[in-house]
Formats: C-alpha cells, sequence, structure tokens
C-alpha cells in the first residue's frame, strides 16, 4: 500500500516563508510526477506546483518566482518552499504523485492535506 505524509504546513505572516515536506512510502516500484495541489474554502483544488521525475517542473502563474519545487529521488520526497507568502495563498496543500506499486499499473496518490494559513 502506498501512502503520501506530508508535513510543514502552519499560521504565517503575509511575506513570510514556510516549506511543505511529503514522503512517500510503501510498495513502490517507480515514482513519476509528483506535485502540489491546494484547496482554499469555497474553491475547487487548484494545481501550485509540478514537477517530473527527471526534474522539469511547471507553476502555477500565481506563484511564480515566489514558490519552488523540489524533489529527492532516494528519500521518495518532494518539497514546496514558499516564499513572499500572501493571504491568497491560505488553503490546504495537497501533495499528489504519480506512483507504480508493485502491484497493478500507475495510480493517482494524495496526502492527507495541510493547512497553510498566510495572516497577520
Amino acid at each position: 500500500q502506498v501512502q503520501l505524509v506530508e508535513s510543514g504546513g502552519g499560521l504565517v505572516q503575509p511575506g513570510g516563508s514556510l516549506r511543505l515536506s511529503c514522503a512517500a512510502s510503501g510498495s513502490i516500484l517507480i515514482i513519476y510526477t509528483m506535485g502540489w495541489y491546494r484547496q482554499a474554502p469555497g474553491k475547487q483544488r487548484e494545481l501550485v506546483a509540478l514537477i517530473s521525475s527527471s526534474g522539469s517542473t511547471n507553476y502555477a502563474d500565481s506563484v511564480k518566482g515566489r514558490f519552488t519545487i523540489s524533489r529527492d529521488n532516494a528519500k521518495k520526497s518532494v518539497y514546496l518552499q514558499m516564499n513572499s507568502l500572501k493571504p491568497q495563498d491560505t488553503a490546504v496543500y495537497y501533495c499528489h504523485a504519480v506512483i507504480r506499486a508493485t502491484m497493478g499499473g500507475p495510480g493517482n496518490y494524495w496526502g492527507q492535506g495541510t493547512q497553510v494559513t498566510v495572516s497577520s
């Protein structure tokens, strides 16, 4: 069974920084694309950033220049460094990965979510 476990959320003042982490565990053969999504109250879940297995990245326009996604394949982990945070970044952040487990084909896996609140 595959699991994604996030950490690093919290309360931060506008202009501050936070670093989210997400570690995959279980019967994993290959981890393909990893990424972060977020969902604010009353809104749909949206893409924040993606990173491929080779390190190519893609960002939502709203976070370009402020957020940086990275991954450590040896640790089966993905990270999101968030700088210059704004109140509109407040949301539950979800880790996502496309993973081929030891049984079956590739599947989409989600973390449980971590709350990020940007407020003075």
